[in-house]
């Protein structure tokens, strides 16, 4: 990597995807560092949040102290914790370079103050989003491997006591308030009994008036 002065100020970005997992190890090797080359130090983790999604509490604050001029660098350990894909990956040092903020990847070795950095950084950027292609599609085919032999994906659904639910209904109350009663969405109610079009009621109301009116 190419030497930076000391004295700027970096913003050490880390992430982890669940809640269950540390960021301490990225920070470690990220506060090496930058103590190694006298940076003054601002952490941003973000934990228990997806690599997929653009928008994450401590990734939005770094962007908000870059834009505002409280960066010079931004570093992280590998370019997947930073960013979800290639497009928003070029859009963010994009961003940076136009803000004149350095982006250092520890363990690619990606500096973009040089053009060997800059070419390193698409190449890698591309790499790491043919990784993650890989894994959904294998996930995609594990989850149609799995429908294939019968296993039943998704929520377990919830038991409705249909008998008890058609007598409130008999009683007059509406889908809303047995869905209260039973503990259940409402949704789930009206699938497990079908509510009676109030058309097809009165119908068969004016049906049995008009037998009797013949007797």
């Amino acid at each position: 990597m190419t030497a930076v002065a000391a004295g700027r100020r970096v913003g050490l970005y880390c992430r982890v995807s669940t809640t269950g997992q540390t960021a301490e190890n990225q920070l470690l090797a990220l506060r090496a560092f930058a103590t190694a080359r006298g940076w003054t130090v601002t952490e941003f983790v973000d934990h228990g949040v997806s690599g997929a999604k653009e928008k994450r509490p401590a990734l939005d604050a770094l962007h908000a102290a870059v834009r505002g001029r409280t960066l010079d660098i931004v570093a992280c350990v590998k370019l997947d914790r930073l960013a979800r894909s290639v497009h928003h990956l070029v859009a963010m040092v994009r961003e940076f370079e136009a803000l004149g903020v350095d982006l250092v990847v520890l363990d690619q070795a990606i500096d973009t103050t040089t053009p060997s950095g800059r070419l390193l950084f698409h190449v890698l950027a591309s790499i790491s989003e043919f990784e993650r292609d890989l894994i959904r599609d294998r996930v995609l085919a594990g989850l149609k491997r799995a429908k294939a032999q019968g296993v039943r994906l998704g929520r377990p659904r919830t038991a409705v006591d249909i008998l008890r639910a058609r007598g409130m209904l008999a009683e007059g109350k509406s889908l809303r308030q047995v869905a209260k009663v039973l503990h259940v969405a409402l949704a789930t109610l009206a699938r497990a009994v079908p509510k009676s079009r109030p058309s097809t009621a009165r119908a068969s109301a004016r049906e049995v008036a008009g037998a009797g009116a013949l007797r």
